[in-house]
């Protein structure tokens, strides 16, 4: 398995992200790869500007005779989703990314790659640095903390852009323009109470889950993948039910917008049940496997004996988060009915945090209709208001509409077929894309969402397809040499 991307096609493209790849930046530690852009931009004489929100804009001249066509806005954003697999020790904060081609793809080493959206940011750098291409005035706008809650695209000031067409290059099929995508709307779910003293007489046990795919909470949540955090409750009700199992702590998924993978949970027993509980272990092991064996690969959940705790949850609250989490609604709510294969509505039960002192559940909502989310949030709250939690909901965006009349889309789609022969899918995506908060922004920006193939973001499993990487750019040249004219 080779290593070195910096051979690949087309250069201008990989040795920018090579560059991104060696310059850590997961969410919210964006200082590395922020000075990274802004020597970037300044290193080639062009105007750079950085905003509150800490997004960054780099603007370049129109080439000769190209002065009277459309600004176009070139946007990516600059941060990743920081998942590993738990054998790899990774500091996302300080360790590049290691990459590896296996035939027409490329993938980190057991991390995310970050190819969302670096190489939409690599592409906007191979755009601002290029002597040989033709296009009229380009401003290339890098946004921060996408994948975490659009921060930088929330924080857009207007008139920072100043453009007239936007080319978000976020998207992850190539072939496809996408016009239209989900909203979203986080829900946070805690409880107030204090732990009571372990029994010193009971054994404790860490029972753990890994080995699902987990991905993308937008692009795979119609694939049926297992989620940790639903998975291990299920274990945790029958153990409680039937074996007077306590919980002391809980941990299940990392981000908001990531399927969880893995999880683990801390319980205490009575030393007489420790054979059947790990009976119990063994029989959900090769349930689970069952169940989604054309689906997940290997899942492993597993128990071992751990130190005894001090403190339990208190048995109602225990109860009330089994119970809530349980019944809580998780994966595809509805598609849209006039496009049966596109998700409508979804949830993502994200992240579960719980210990003798607190409990946090945070949940990711989406729907590209607002009406539904709304439905959809309603009855989140009833559940874990019913269970005594406090419920509060934070971050909601609403969703792109599409516009099937847009000049820009019509133009692309003409370029594509000149460029490889083939007409463009025309799509909606139910990924939340920082079109529609930007559009609100700047109402009269004309925008379209296209990319190379990219598979399983916000997973270990994310990939990069290299040919489509290759058409991407030829595509995007294509695109900026053909621009409306103003």
């Amino acid at each position: 398995m080779a290593t070195d991307i910096k051979n690949l096609q087309p250069q201008a493209v990989w040795n920018n992200f090579a560059k991104i790849c060696a310059t850590p930046h997961p969410s919210h530690h964006l200082e590395k790869i922020t000075k990274m852009m802004v020597d970037f931009g300044k290193s080639l004489g062009l105007e750079t500007l950085t905003d509150k929100a800490g997004n960054v804009l780099i603007r370049k001249s129109a080439t000769a005779g190209m002065e009277n066509r459309q600004v176009i806005v070139l946007q990516s954003h600059l941060d990743m989703v920081p998942q590993a697999d738990s054998s790899v020790k990774h500091n996302f904060e300080t360790d590049p990314i290691q990459t590896v081609i296996k035939e027409d793809w490329l993938w980190a080493n057991q991390t995310t790659l970050g190819a969302d959206n670096g190489i939409g940011a690599a592409a906007a750098m191979a755009v601002l640095e290029s002597k040989e291409m033709k296009h009229g005035e380009i401003v290339a706008l890098f946004t921060a903390d996408e994948e975490t809650g659009m921060y930088g695209a929330f924080g857009l000031q207007p008139n920072f852009i100043k453009g007239d067409i936007m080319l978000n290059l976020d998207s992850e099929d190539e072939g496809e323009l996408f016009i239209g995508c989900a909203g979203g709307l986080d829900a946070n779910i805690s409880w107030n109470f204090k732990g009571v003293p372990a029994s010193p007489t009971d054994i404790a046990l860490k029972i753990s889950i890994s080995g699902l795919k987990g991905g993308h909470s937008g692009l795979e949540i119609n694939q049926g993948r297992g989620n940790a955090n639903k998975l291990i409750f299920r274990f945790l009700k029958e153990a409680v039910a039937r074996y007077e199992a306590r919980l002391a702590a809980i941990e299940g998924g990392n981000m908001r917008n990531a399927i969880p993978r893995e999880a683990w949970a801390v319980i205490t027993i009575p030393e007489e049940e420790k054979t059947d509980i790990l009976n119990l272990v063994k029989e959900y092991e090769d349930l689970f496997n069952a169940e989604y064996q054309l689906i997940e690969e290997k899942i492993n959940f597993t128990a071992e004996e751990t130190a005894l705790p001090d403190l339990w949850l208190p048995e109602q609250i225990q109860d009330d988060l089994i119970n809530s989490v349980t019944a809580c609604p998780n994966g595809v709510f509805r598609n849209i009915p006039a496009i049966p294969d596109i998700v409508e509505t979804s949830m993502n039960l994200s992240i579960i945090e719980a210990n003798a002192e607190k409990i946090e559940v945070k949940c990711l909502l989406r729907s590209s209709v607002d009406s539904k989310k709304e439905e959809l949030a309603s009855m989140v709250e009833s559940i874990f208001t019913l269970a005594g939690a406090k419920v509060e909901f934070s971050g909601g965006y609403s969703g792109w509409n599409p516009n099937p009349n847009s000049p820009i889309l019509k133009a692309m789609k003409e370029s594509y077929q000149q460029e490889f022969g083939v007409e463009p899918k025309v799509q909606v995506v139910h990924a939340g894309l920082e079109c529609g908060i930007i559009g609100a922004i700047e109402p009269n920006l004309d925008m379209i969402s296209f990319g190379p193939t990219i598979r399983s973001p916000h997973s270990p499993m994310e990939r990069v397809n290299i040919p489509s990487v290759e058409k991407f750019w030829k595509f995007l040249i294509k695109v900026l040499e053909n621009a409306p004219v103003k």
